[in-house]
């Protein structure tokens, strides 16, 4: 009898956890914009604008992507919006409710499920922009043929779940340093702009290059993307296990880092933020 009761309880206390978990990220969807439509228009807009200042470059500069026969715009698309899903995850588990936040006063209301919510919201929003732009592109533009659609699905997920690993590890430094660990993440933001390859692919890369590029997950990820999106693409520099191995590093440490904070938090720090 005490062992089903354990079982209901901690049944009960789970449903009570994902549910919470969903209206928060619902508000942190909304907290971008007062009209969540509105929000999601943004994000569609924003991601398209990328899309097509690369297009513009790569057309009046005359480039083309060397090892990848293929469509353009696929090329173009598997890049952004990886990019863009690993840096979105950043910014929305950095702007979570930290442990000196006003929410934390609500039990059962804490940091993780805070974390979860602003990923899950993330997530959300960054799925339905990407569908948008596929349709519209293959409605509006040209038939649409990706040579695994599952596979360029999972390393999307991979560039949100890295992107919520890192944050992470940026929400627990945030409370210590406000200003410095934010302008580490702009950095770090700015940086993956060249860094995560979705101008090039592993393939093409003079041996001398590689190493400037593939300490960073997120090339890993893009790299292996178009091998799973186009048919006549192997990727032989890049792996999936590197990538997987330094998110759940960064995550173990992050959460670690983030307990650490919030056993030490005090509410004069939000102030400072």
């Amino acid at each position: 009898m005490l062992n089903n009761r354990r079982q209901e309880a901690w049944a009960a206390s789970a449903f009570t956890i994902l549910e919470l978990i969903y209206h928060s990220g619902v508000r942190s969807v909304r907290n971008s914009h007062g009209n969540a439509l509105i929000g999601l228009l943004l994000n569609i807009a924003q991601t398209l604008m990328l899309v097509g200042v690369f297009y513009m470059m790569y057309w009046l500069g005359g480039w083309r992507p060397t090892g990848i026969r293929g469509d353009f715009m696929l090329y173009l698309m598997t890049g952004v919006f990886l990019y863009m899903s690993h840096v979105k995850a950043i910014g929305a588990v950095f702007g979570a409710e930290g442990p000196t936040s006003a929410m934390m006063k609500h039990a059962p209301m804490n940091t993780i499920v805070a974390i979860g919510a602003a990923a899950l919201g993330e997530l959300y929003v960054q799925i339905l922009s990407v569908a948008v732009v596929l349709f519209i592109y293959h409605a509006a533009w040209q038939p649409l043929v990706i040579h695994d659609p599952l596979g360029c699905i999972l390393m999307m997920l991979l560039a949100w779940f890295s992107g919520v690993a890192v944050g992470t590890i940026f929400l627990a430094a945030k409370p210590w340093a406000p200003k410095f660990v934010g302008l580490i993440q702009q950095i770090y933001t700015r940086v993956n702009m060249f860094a995560s390859g979705k101008m090039f692919v592993a393939n093409a890369l003079p041996g001398i290059m590689l190493p400037y590029f593939a300490w960073n997950p997120l090339f890993h990820i893009i790299d292996q993307a178009r091998g799973f999106a186009f048919l006549n693409y192997s990727p032989h520099y890049t792996s999936l296990i590197y990538p997987v191995a330094v998110t759940a590093a960064c995550l173990l440490f992050g959460l670690m880092a983030e307990f650490y904070t919030r056993r030490r938090a005090s509410l004069s720090w939000g102030a400072k933020t």
